[in-house]
């Protein structure tokens, strides 16, 4: 039986966005969250007994210029050498991005790929051919998998490849390839990276993207990890998620009709947090919660958001013992009032709610709104402009969001 381990994105010591500026996280175990990842991904290396490991892009994160994070892989790569596990790594975007990884000596069972053209590697003893090549810039707008070679017969061929593949929401669209492409070459498993979310785009062979071990913000949700494969005689067993993340990020709407109060939201909400708590398998969890449905405590939320907000906080914190911290609370409640009618009505409250509703699905007046709105972007913190929840004001869709949740501040105050 043969074994390997097929990762992607580890982006070593890249730092968990969203958290550090909670009071109560553990900043240091934030901040070390990939790197103890990392060392999980070899200590399940070497417990399996894995035969080589693949990494197939981004094993850094960008210009990083801190030589420790090179010499802690070297460390890591030495432990895989003295248990007999050879590594083989394609550079992806954010590795070709590095300057340090340049000059970083690394053990022998360690091999990189070319940038130059796709390299086979054969390991005879095993009957595995490795075909890859790694990125020679930050952005390849080309199709490199069209180069590799043809299958070497007789052997379990490997295509190594960091690809967007035909394209993935929130991912520049490098090294695009098709399916049809890849399974031109006639090979057995293709381990792809690139893309953070766990997928499987091709069964027979096997095509994979494993996601990345570590989710680093809270559009990486849900469990982490890379694959175990397993081959016999030729042919796939086996191919299993092995979970190594060791902090996770969750998004859980909780719906507040029933709630007449908002001590109401905070028991509902808790309730929630509860049911949470036993879904990350004894890892930390980052949760955000979204706080939807029509209620009568809705007037109360927005009247006083912080009071609510912070009450969850310290419920969260009650509740798992320090091991939930709330990323964010976003309060998305309406009120309980028919707005189709009072829009109808022949007063002002009626003329306010048709030009808020008119201005949602005017184009031309959303455009004027977004060049009004300009300026202003320009002169926001960059933390507002930047990160994983950017306030974006050029976002047709999120100007519409934002005309939605004044039209609810609105009645809140009018009728509280």
């Amino acid at each position: 039986m043969i074994k390997f381990i097929h990762t992607a994105d580890i982006h070593l010591d890249s730092p968990l966005r969203g958290l550090e500026c909670y009071e109560g996280a553990p900043v240091e175990s934030i901040r070390g969250a990939t790197r103890q990842a990392f060392k999980n991904l070899v200590e399940s290396a070497i417990s399996e007994e894995v035969d080589f490991i693949l990494v197939a892009g981004d094993l850094y994160d960008g210009d990083w210029k801190d030589y420790n994070t090179g010499l802690f892989f070297a460390s890591q790569m030495s432990k895989l050498r003295e248990a007999g596990i050879r590594v083989f790594i394609v550079s992806g975007n954010h590795d070709a991005a590095s300057r340090i990884s340049r000059q970083l000596r690394l053990p022998d069972n360690v091999k990189i790929f070319s940038s130059k053209k796709p390299e086979t590697i054969t390991m005879d003893e095993l009957d595995i051919a490795i075909h890859g090549q790694s990125f020679a810039g930050q952005a390849v707008t080309g199709d490199i998998s069209a180069a590799y070679p043809d299958a070497i017969p007789g052997h379990f061929n490997i295509g190594l490849l960091h690809t967007s593949a035909t394209g993935r929401e929130g991912h520049e669209p490098y090294a695009p390839c098709t399916v049809q492409g890849l399974l031109s070459k006639g090979y057995d498993y293709w381990a792809l990276g690139h893309v953070h979310k766990r997928e499987t785009l091709h069964e027979d062979p096997r095509i994979i993207f494993p996601g990345c071990i570590q989710g680093r913000h809270i559009r990486e949700t849900g469990e982490k990890g890379c694959a175990l494969v397993s081959i016999d005689d030729g042919r796939i067993m086996e191919v299993e998620h092995k979970e190594i993340d060791v902090l996770r990020w969750g998004i859980r709407s909780v719906d507040v009709s029933e709630a007449e109060s908002s001590g109401d939201v905070v028991d509902l909400v808790s309730a929630v947090v509860t049911e949470e708590a036993g879904k990350s398998n004894g890892r930390p969890l980052a949760l955000r919660l979204l706080i939807t449905g029509k209620s009568k405590a809705h007037a109360g939320l927005i009247a006083n958001p912080e009071q609510c907000i912070n009450d969850i906080r310290g419920i969260a914190t009650d509740i798992s013992n320090g091991d939930i911290w709330i990323e964010k609370v976003k309060i998305k409640t309406a009120a309980q009032i028919d707005i189709e009618e009072m829009r109808s009505r022949d007063d002002a409250i009626g003329e306010l709610l048709r030009s808020i509703h008119d201005l949602g699905i005017d184009r031309e007046a959303l455009s004027r709104m977004m060049d009004e709105f300009s300026d202003l972007k320009r002169k926001l913190p960059i933390e507002l402009r930047q990160g994983e929840d950017p306030v974006n004001l050029d976002d047709p869709g999120k100007l519409k969001e934002i005309i939605a949740d004044v039209k609810q501040i609105l009645l809140a105050r009018l009728f509280s």
